[in-house]
Formats: structure tokens, C-alpha cells, sequence
């Protein structure tokens, strides 16, 4: 059985690409059936029109307030029936009705080593600390930022002489590769949630 991926992007839809490409492979055992985007004309929806995969666009300024654009998204996403949501460069917060539907069953990936640096500037902060090593987390949604539990991490050096700019390549780099992995695993293994603990194989969390 092939899980069903819908992936929402803001911005160029490298981590999408690379899901993408994943999924050509019939033993990757996961399919991108739509992906969604909170503005227009964006790299990462030209990426799923290459590909075939539907597209659907909802702006924040398209609902009269935060609730209503969140029950929006909530059905445009519910339309394409998924196993998993995907929030690959998403730069909205989705909300209570959203993880009401789909909770547990949406990922996202933060560019630290979770619980270190949450937010929005976690290279940045990592630099500012002085830390020898940081990294990407693959987590699940959760109600607040950057907190659910965890799925995968990778861990990319502190190089000397490093900058934000260099740093934050680097670990977006290894959270592609960890991205593709994980999700894989996923799709062909199944998993459960118990407390903070994320379990993959055995009882299946799909579907």
C-alpha cells in the first residue's frame, strides 16, 4: 500500500523536490498526491506542476481571521485523503481544527537539534552559543513551536569560520537526506506514538 503525502511549501520546495524524487522510486512506497502553498507563484508549486501532482494556493488574507483560514486548509488538505502531511518550508503555523484532523500525522522539520534553538532563527542562535554541533529534527506537529515528538535528528559540525548563511546551507543539506529517509521509513514501516517517543515498525500509524 503506497502512503499518501500532502506537502505544504512557502518558498522554493527544495525538501518537496527531494520527496519527489524519492518517490518515483516504487519502493519508496509513498506517493506527493497534492501540495499546497500559502502564496502564489512560487517555486516550489511550479515543482509539483513539473511532476503532475495537484496544487492548491491559500493565502492567510483569503480568510476573514486565523480560525477560518485554518478550517480552509484543513479542507482543501482533507480533499486529498492523506496518510501524512508534510510541512516542508511552511511558514504558517497550522491550528487547533488542523491538528484535530490530522494530528499525528503531521511532519515538519526545524533546522536545530530540538529542544536547543526554537523558532525561527535557530542557525543564528546556535552560532551566537557557541555550540560545536547542530543539526535538523524531524518531528510531529504538536500545539506548540517546534515541540512534538521527536522522529529523527541529524547532526551537522560548527565549522570554524562558519556563518549563518554557510551553517544553515549545510544543515539544510543533511535535513533533506534525513527528510527523504525518514519519511521512507514511514511510509514502508509504519509507527506509533507513546508520550514523547516516536516508534517505527510494528503497529502501523497510517491511514
Amino acid at each position: 500500500m503506497t502512503t499518501r503525502l500532502v506537502v505544504l511549501v512557502s518558498g522554493s520546495g527544495t525538501n518537496l523536490q527531494a520527496l519527489l524524487d524519492a518517490c518515483a522510486d516504487p519502493a519508496y512506497a509513498a506517493e506527493v498526491v497534492a501540495v499546497g502553498a500559502d502564496r502564489d507563484a512560487i517555486e516550489g508549486l511550479r515543482r509539483a506542476e513539473r511532476h503532475g501532482v495537484p496544487t492548491f494556493v491559500l493565502p492567510l488574507s483569503a480568510a476573514p481571521d486565523r480560525a477560518a483560514w485554518d478550517r480552509d486548509l484543513t479542507e482543501l488538505v482533507e480533499a486529498h485523503q492523506p496518510d501524512l502531511v508534510v510541512l516542508a518550508g511552511f511558514m504558517k503555523l497550522v491550528g487547533s481544527r488542523f491538528l484535530d484532523r490530522f494530528g499525528g500525522r503531521v511532519l515538519n522539520t526545524h533546522p536545530a537539534l530540538c529542544p536547543a534553538f526554537p523558532g525561527t532563527t535557530g542557525p543564528a542562535d546556535a552560532l551566537a552559543y557557541g555550540v560545536k554541533v547542530t543539526g535538523a529534527t524531524l518531528f510531529i506537529v504538536d500545539e506548540g513551536v517546534d515541540t512534538g515528538p521527536i522522529v529523527a535528528q541529524c547532526v551537522v559540525p560548527v565549522e570554524e569560520g562558519d556563518d549563518v548563511a554557510s551553517l544553515h546551507e549545510r544543515i539544510k543539506t543533511a535535513e533533506r537526506a534525513m527528510l527523504v529517509e525518514a519519511v521512507g521509513r514511514l511510509a514502508r514501516e509504519g509507527f506509533r506514538v507513546e508520550g514523547r517517543h516516536v516508534r517505527i515498525g510494528g503497529t502501523a500509524g497510517l491511514g
